[in-house]
């Protein structure tokens, strides 16, 4: 692993110092043609009761100071759930010591914010009058925070947090210090000083507190937080990073005994290098297998690549999806925020990795990384389950993140033909028909993809213009609704609990247009299209205004407003269809 080699030597992550510390890195149709009978695996057995840990997401980096900013198309391909996006519901931003500099990543932030992701913020040097230098080994010039200013580097992360909610991005968290022990370009930490940090100036903080971001996932840096009661109350989220860490030394016993009610996150990582193209196939399955051991035996609950854009990174400099991106857009696009990590048979066969995980839903998602040089053919059991169908899109080396039709499941299994040096994803519990058709004699709840919650009518309302919100799914029947055929492809979506239907409230052609309930008039402000977006989930169109039902501001909240935006795919935009009656 070196350097950025296409980065300025003052612009980028990291000195070339740090290759020595790295050196040590190290049935359903077929789903594509191969010349080979396909290898029988042992079963994979998945259990949805048995529950692991919950997903917070996965993203990238921005950083603007050094590589330049996200256009506003690739920030919509970042944080984009739909075909031909990566699907990224993390945003990691950096905290700059200098107030002046904190607009240069807000644009970015409100966008990812906007689609429905978490952004989370890292320091990388304290304001520099908080600052001195010392002596550490051969660097006689090395920074540190003065002790005497640690209140007052606390007020400024406490700043830099108020300043990005009065701008419109609530962060999720902030970090004591990026990488405080490899520090060479930047401020170093010791555990005394970070869990000194956290008991007497972590707790005044406004968000989650997110410590200590080793670059190598040392415990030596983490295990005296744990270790300290009142570092840990102070303290939200354990961080690290994984440049080099074997994956021996994932599992992380003590955080299990000691880490009751706290998250455990992987920050930051490119892998396996920054010198190859992230087009190299097949080593770009490399990054498959990564993410499989950090669910699985790390258990970590988010999974944050360096710079989203890059020439090694998921998305390639002129804005698309790289295989690398492919392969982190197999997780990222199905195994959404909220979705809890469930216990499957993790390495079936030699090279074959496998991980499963259950929405609030019930959707089952079950990704199946082959890096097998000839195929395989998996069986899935799915312990208790009832899914009658299954899903399936695919990255191998001529397609990312392919759909690949949908089959049936036969008594909780089925098989599939996992094709040599590929990843694929399956998500059980779609219940739509391809093309966005619908059973007008059934009833369905609409689960939101960016949050869960189901499509509602607010406050058992049964008058006109009763307004529609999400909620929590409870299956009600002010969360039932049959869609009634309009004739041209279009339908009326009416309530179980009212009898009316929805609507575009006054006719409005605007973006944010409230959408109510209303008496069935069959007017065009009640017709709506059903635009499939080929993973599971569709987005319902206005025939009056050709815009999309969304959940007003990606909100997560019971009793977020539906209204009305322009289509753009987005996840509060997607809808999956769930039958239940």
């Amino acid at each position: 692993m070196t350097q950025d080699p296409t980065a300025p030597a003052s612009g980028d992550r990291r000195s070339l110092s740090r290759r020595a510390v790295l050196t040590s890195m190290g049935a359903l149709p077929v789903l594509a043609a191969t010349t080979r009978a396909a290898r029988a695996a042992g079963p994979v057995v998945i259990d949805p009761s048995a529950t692991r840990q919950t997903i917070r997401g996965f993203g990238g980096m921005a950083h603007a100071a050094w590589i330049g900013d996200l256009t506003a198309a690739q920030r919509d391909t970042a944080f984009g759930a739909g075909e031909g996006r990566l699907g990224f519901s993390v945003l990691r931003i950096p905290v700059p010591e200098n107030q002046a500099d904190w607009s240069r990543d807000l644009a970015t932030a409100r966008r990812a914010a906007e689609l429905g992701a978490t952004v989370i913020a890292s320091p990388w040097n304290p304001p520099a009058g908080m600052v001195e230098t010392f002596v550490r080994g051969s660097q006689t010039n090395a920074r540190r925070l003065k002790y005497g200013s640690y209140g007052a580097y606390a007020q400024h992360l406490n700043d830099f947090t108020t300043y990005m909610r009065n701008n419109g991005v609530n962060l999720y968290g902030i970090s004591v210090q990026n990488e405080p022990d490899y520090a060479h370009e930047w401020t170093w930490w010791t555990a005394t000083e970070m869990v000194r940090f956290l008991r007497e100036n972590a707790g005044s903080i406004s968000t989650r507190v997110i410590a200590p971001e080793s670059f190598q996932y040392l415990k030596n840096m983490s295990d005296p937080i744990l270790n300290d009661p009142t570092a840990l109350a102070n303290v939200d989220i354990i961080g690290a990073h994984l440049y080099g860490t074997s994956y021996a030394n994932f599992p992380y016993p003590l955080f299990k005994q000691k880490g009751a009610g706290k998250e455990l996150w992987m920050t930051e990582v490119y892998y396996p290098n920054s010198s190859d193209s992230a087009d190299l196939w097949p080593q770009a399955l490399d990054v498959g297998e990564h993410i499989h051991h950090a669910m699985v035996d790390a258990e970590f609950q988010a999974y944050v690549w360096w710079y989203i854009r890059r020439g090694y990174g998921p998305m390639r400099e002129d804005g698309q999806l790289s295989k690398r991106g492919a392969n982190m857009a197999q997780f990222a696009r199905f195994v959404r925020p909220g979705y809890v990590r469930i216990e499957a048979t993790a390495n079936p066969a030699s090279n074959v990795y496998v991980s499963a995980y259950r929405g609030g839903d019930g959707t089952v998602v079950v990704v199946a990384v082959n890096k097998a040089t000839s195929a395989v053919s998996q069986q899935f059991s799915l312990a208790g389950g009832t899914a009658s169908s299954v899903s399936s899109w695919l990255t191998d080396a001529s397609r990312n993140v392919a759909p690949q039709g949908a089959a049936g499941v036969s008594n909780g299994s089925f098989t599939a033909t996992l094709p040599a040096r590929s990843v694929t994803t399956f998500v059980t519990g779609v219940t739509q028909t391809p093309g966005g058709a619908v059973d007008t004699s059934a009833w369905y709840v609409l689960v939101n993809r960016n949050s869960g919650k189901a499509l509602d009518v607010y406050n058992l309302s049964t008058a006109d213009g009763g307004r529609i919100t999400q909620w929590t799914r409870n299956n009600q029947n002010q969360q039932q609704w049959q869609f009634v055929d309009s004739g041209g492809g279009y339908y009326r979506v009416k309530s179980r609990h009212s009898g009316k239907v929805l609507d575009v409230y006054n006719w409005s052609t605007a973006n944010g247009g409230a959408i109510v309930q209303w008496a069935d008039t069959n007017g065009t402000n009640q017709q709506w299209r059903l635009a499939d977006s080929s993973d599971g989930y569709v987005r319902l169109i206005s025939r009056h205004s050709n815009k999309a039902l969304e959940v007003q501001g990606a909100s997560t909240a019971d009793g977020a407003n539906i209204v009305q935006y322009d289509d753009w795919g987005g996840a509060n935009q997607q809808w999956q269809f769930v039958r239940v009656g």
